[in-house]
């Protein structure tokens, strides 16, 4: 298990990702306390409603979380530079909090930002992953 010293961030990345999952789902649930939103119904589509706003940051997160793990798994199985890869596992990181928090405010285009900071990320880890895998299989 010493190969995964060096990508402790990632791994710190992955836990605190999740912990960013949950607290979503708390704040969803509050939320939907709050609006006296029956559990089991559709949320109303407005934006101007903090429940839609939450649930959707929530649903965003969801739809990420999968691909950046396997980009960190595919990126540290292949012995990918730890420095590259903990830097955008953080940038990601710092960009779906970024995105949460600029959604529950209602900031569209500071929301969009944050959007792209992660996505870029998550591209980011598969290069690097790419160009170890590429480098260790020639």
């Amino acid at each position: 298990m010493d190969f995964i010293v060096p990508y402790n961030i990632t791994v710190l990345v992955m836990g605190l990702s999740g912990l960013l999952i949950w607290l979503q789902l708390a704040v969803v649930d509050v939320a939907a306390i709050m609006a006296k939103h029956t559990p089991g119904y559709a949320i109303a589509e407005d934006h101007r409603s903090f429940l839609f706003r939450a649930h959707r940051a929530f649903a965003n997160t969801n739809e990420s979380i999968g691909v950046f793990i396997l980009f960190a798994l595919f990126s540290i199985l292949s012995l990918a530079s730890p420095e590259w890869l903990n830097g955008f596992a953080l940038l990601y990181l710092s960009g779906r909090v970024a995105h949460m928090l600029f959604y529950y405010f209602g900031q569209k285009l500071l929301r969009s930002t944050g959007f792209a900071i992660s996505y870029i990320a998550l591209l980011g880890m598969f290069g690097t992953g790419l160009f170890a895998w590429l480098n260790v299989s020639s």
